[in-house]
């Protein structure tokens, strides 16, 4: 569920596809003889199941993306989604803020969100910013102007719970019983080392690297990069996860083929598509892929032979991402020469994802006090 309204063809064709779904249901609804209220199943105590209706909104450095779901059993109904590339990050790892343009980009974006969320009756919500309004001089002050503007209030959320929750939101595709969390962000790249426990998955550790795939295209040109400096990009983020060491004592697993590389960004999910083949971005057929080495590292050959506007044609990726693809490219091959794994699972899932987890929670948490 990615991109440009998503017409990275992502979520908007998602979102186009579930409203013909919904207005099928809706025609299907008034086809229907009327049914006596009477009649109608209530649950134990003769009083009826409170509404619940959850949004989670996710404003990083390059996109800003929306999910409302309806909670069922432990899983979600899609009731809604919506993201577009805002870039809000833009320019600020030159400048130390937000650009006016950006921030304009964004709020209307947002408008958008606001509109929808109040639409589908949301009950419960929370919005979120990252790494482009942590970083930013004037971050906090630009959510006071989306309050007022949009009504929406959003949390800076801390690094440490940025990885949580992306951790939250796909830790259902960890296969082995150990693994590597990343998500290759705008403005900061998140990995989490996991392990698998009775009840769930645990965080071992985690770290958040200080640059994404936006930095990095801003810092060494991410339209047209040279072999020469892809390989310099390469080895200065090998650098920085070198010197990280094995903060959960997992090099041992790793070495041993004993776990696997798990990812949660659009870098995964674009590499994915293309190694698919795919004539248009399908979340069904990408969420839960299996990628070898070679897979990721063929694909990764294939972008950076190609110029800037060959990646745009490319359906998986278009021109909102075709500057910054590579980018997340040596980014990850950095981190697969540091921890090697032969298998890479791909998840078109993450933060939103990780947010309605929480907000269910607090949601059932409420009607049993009830």
């Amino acid at each position: 569920m990615m991109s440009d309204d998503e017409p990275d063809e992502r979520a908007g064709r998602d979102e186009r596809d579930g409203r013909k779904k919904q207005g099928r249901r809706r025609r299907s609804r008034r086809n229907r003889p009327p049914s006596n209220a009477s009649e109608r199943k209530k649950p134990a105590g003769g009083q009826r199941r409170r509404f619940v209706r959850l949004a989670a909104l996710d404003l990083g450095t390059n996109n800003c993306r929306l999910l409302i779901a309806s909670p069922r059993g432990r899983d979600f109904r899609i009731v809604d989604a919506f993201s577009r590339i805002v870039r809000l990050g833009e320019g600020l790892s030159q400048s130390g803020v937000l650009s006016d343009a950006a921030m304009e980009r964004t709020i209307s974006a947002l408008k958008v969100c606001a509109e929808k969320i109040d639409r589908r009756g949301v009950t419960h919500m929370r919005c979120i910013a990252t790494q482009a309004c942590r970083g930013a001089e004037n971050g906090a002050a630009f959510l006071e102007t989306v309050s007022r503007e949009t009504g929406l209030s959003f949390d800076i959320i801390t690094t440490e719970e940025e990885a949580r929750l992306a951790v939250a939101g796909c830790a259902d595709l960890l296969d082995e019983e150990a693994g590597l969390v990343f998500d290759i962000g705008g403005g900061s790249t998140e990995l989490s080392w996991v392990r698998r426990r009775e009840g769930g998955v645990e965080i071992a550790a985690w770290t958040s690297l200080p640059f994404g795939v936006v930095s990095i295209a801003e810092k060494w040109g991410g339209r047209e990069m040279s072999a020469e400096t892809y390989a310099a990009v390469v080895e200065d983020v090998r650098a920085h996860i070198q010197a990280l060491g094995d903060p959960a004592g997992m090099n041992d697993v790793f070495h041993a083929d004993a776990a696997h590389l798990l990812g949660t960004s659009g870098t995964v999910t674009s590499i994915a598509g293309v190694h698919l083949g795919l004539a248009r971005y399908r979340r069904d057929k990408v969420d839960g892929v299996w990628l070898t080495i070679d897979d990721a590292k063929s694909v990764t050959a294939k972008l950076n032979a190609m110029n800037f506007f060959e990646r745009a044609n490319e359906p998986c990726i278009g021109e909102d991402r075709a500057d910054l693809v590579v980018s997340g490219c040596a980014i990850l091959e950095a981190l697969q020469a540091e921890w090697p794994a032969t298998r890479i699972r791909v998840a078109d899932r993450g933060l939103r994802e990780g947010i309605l987890a929480d907000l269910a929670r607090q949601a059932q948490k409420q009607r049993r006090n009830t």
